[in-house]
């Protein structure tokens, strides 16, 4: 088991007083997360892959290592070099590893996309990506296959099904390539995951990581998982692993740690079954988004867990909800906070500093965050001001792909600007306030405006979009869209039309749940609309 970064059982002085970043110059995910542990212990095991049928296949280091070369040297095969993008469409399992393996050890970059985003959403980031290979299933590879002609970059398409030629057989395809391989040599500082955020202005925006931000995760996951890892550790998310949570708040930090992580993606979240897959494969650690939580406290919790310790993050949770975990998990929930961007650099650490309900936790060791005005000087205590985190935190993304004006804005000074207003108090808790923007928070998800109204306004009756969130009491907030038609256009059953569009065609997690009609919207002097006031 790779050791851990910070001593358990330390007080929370010495732990950031005594924190120092070790960032080796050589670094790969990859080789961090696989190949290590395949050479030193092949037998051991690394993911409990269980279908929906409750049968288990378990996957040692030893068999990830030896499909990954093996399918890094099919991809090298096919013209992917250091540098090149490959995309991977799938659900959790172990497909999406060896995948993600297979890329980084060709010293080329991930792009992890969502299993529920549409033909648009999948053509804008292929095509911005370039990405030279996707890696999908059947059930995707339709809506590659639809917009393939779009994709001038985009050379071959993987199936982990089985499919007709062109499209290459995922696993045939491992299976005839040599095992032998010599992995790039990668500084930390490449590039290695591409993850696509929303904003509120524009199309979505590529947010690139080296290696190292794998290592800039460690310190919060160990502290809000409970000095993770100890010994009888098993992981578990329902969150998706093309999303930052899903891939880094657990999944990779877990096999980092030779932990091992099980793979279930539900296509609808069922707390019951949630509690059986954590009960039957003692799960000991979890990252679950607030939606997820919110959910399971309404199920029977069935008796027999071995929980430690369970991550959230996305909203606050309230007194009542930590109450419930501990009385009925038996566990410590602990908030976490990060974006895309800059992820986990705040949490709660309950055992290791008291616990402040309606607070995100301390910056972790290692993370500098403060609360800055328009000019990124610290706000005195208690005032609102902006969440930022100095930089230099390895966990801190290298730049928005092709938007150089965009990184820039990203910053200021040595402070990178999160977009999200907060106080911080007298002992360094930090209070989550407001968005700084419209980022809509809808169960554990940032949904940017942009994106949906676009699709909106692309039916022939629509004139003009605005998507706002409203509150939820389970979600946080969903999607709530208004709408201006073109002169003479029916409203009759257009509503159902625009939210099937809008599922169809970007995502359904991103669907409005609904559509108000007007004759106008408010705009600014500047022609911007101003959905501060349709929230009001």
């Amino acid at each position: 088991m790779t050791p851990a970064l910070l001593a358990a059982g330390s007080s929370w002085e010495a732990l950031r007083a005594g924190f120092r970043w070790q960032v080796p110059a050589r670094f790969n995910i990859a080789e961090t997360c696989c190949d290590v542990h395949a050479r030193a212990e092949p037998e051991r095991l690394a993911l409990i892959d269980v279908a929906e049928t409750g049968t288990a296949r378990r996957w040692t280091y030893g068999e990830l290592a030896s499909a990954s070369n093996r399918l890094a040297n099919a991809f090298r095969a096919r013209g992917v070099r250091q540098g090149d993008t490959v995309a991977v469409l799938l659900p959790q399992g172990p497909a999406v590893l060896i995948a993600h393996f297979a890329v980084l050890k060709l010293g080329a970059v991930v792009l992890p996309l969502f299993t529920l985003f549409g033909p648009d959403a999948l053509a804008y980031r292929l095509a911005d990506a370039k990405a030279r290979i996707v890696v999908t299933d059947a059930a995707s590879f339709g809506k590659i296959d639809a917009i393939r002609g779009d994709l001038p970059d985009l050379g071959e398409v993987y199936c982990i099904d089985p499919a007709a030629a062109p499209v290459r057989d995922f696993w045939q395809e491992i299976a005839a390539a040599a095992e032998g391989l010599t992995p790039v040599d990668t500084a930390a500082d490449d590039p290695a995951v591409l993850i696509y955020t929303s904003g509120t202005t524009g199309a979505p925006k590529g947010v690139l990581h080296a290696h190292r931000f794998l290592l800039g995760h460690l310190p919060n996951v160990e502290l809000s998982q409970g000095f993770f890892p100890q010994p009888g550790a098993v992981g578990w998310t329902p969150a998706d692993w093309a999303w930052i949570g899903g891939l880094m708040d657990m999944a990779m930090p877990c096999l980092y740690y030779g932990v091992p992580l099980i793979a279930r993606r539900m296509r609808k979240f069922d707390p019951d079954e949630a509690f059986r897959l954590i009960r039957d494969h003692r799960a000991t650690n979890l990252f679950l988004p607030p939606t997820a939580l919110k959910l399971m406290r309404g199920a029977t919790v069935p008796d027999g867990l071995a929980l430690r310790a369970v991550s959230s993050g996305g909203e606050s949770l309230g007194a009542e909800m930590l109450d419930w975990g501990r009385r009925a998990l038996g566990a410590p929930i602990n908030e976490i906070y990060g974006q895309t961007e800059c992820n986990l650099v705040v949490c709660s650490a309950e055992g290791v500093f008291p616990t402040k309900p309606g607070t995100m936790g301390r910056a972790v060791p290692g993370a500098e965050v403060a609360v800055i005005d328009g000019g990124g000087a610290s706000v005195p205590e208690g005032e609102i001001g902006e969440i930022a985190v100095r930089r230099g935190h390895p966990v801190m993304f290298l730049e928005y792909l092709g938007k150089p004006e965009a990184t820039a804005a990203k910053f200021v000074g040595d402070w990178l600007k999160t977009g999200d207003l907060g106080r911080m108090d007298g002992e360094g808790y930090l209070i989550f306030v407001a968005r700084d923007d419209d980022i809509i928070s809808s169960a554990g998800y940032r949904i940017g405006p942009s994106e949906i109204e676009n699709c909106l306004t692309g039916h022939p009756d629509v004139v003009m979009a605005a998507c706002v969130g409203v509150p939820d009491p389970v979600r946080g907030e969903v999607v709530k869209a208004y709408v201006t038609l073109r002169e003479g256009a029916d409203w009759a059953g257009l509503e159902a039309a625009l939210i099937e569009r809008v599922k169809a065609r970007v995502s359904p997690h991103v669907a409005p749940r609904w559509i108000e009609w007007r004759e106008s919207l408010p705009m600014t002097a500047t022609g911007k609309i101003l959905r501060r006031e349709l929230r009001g």
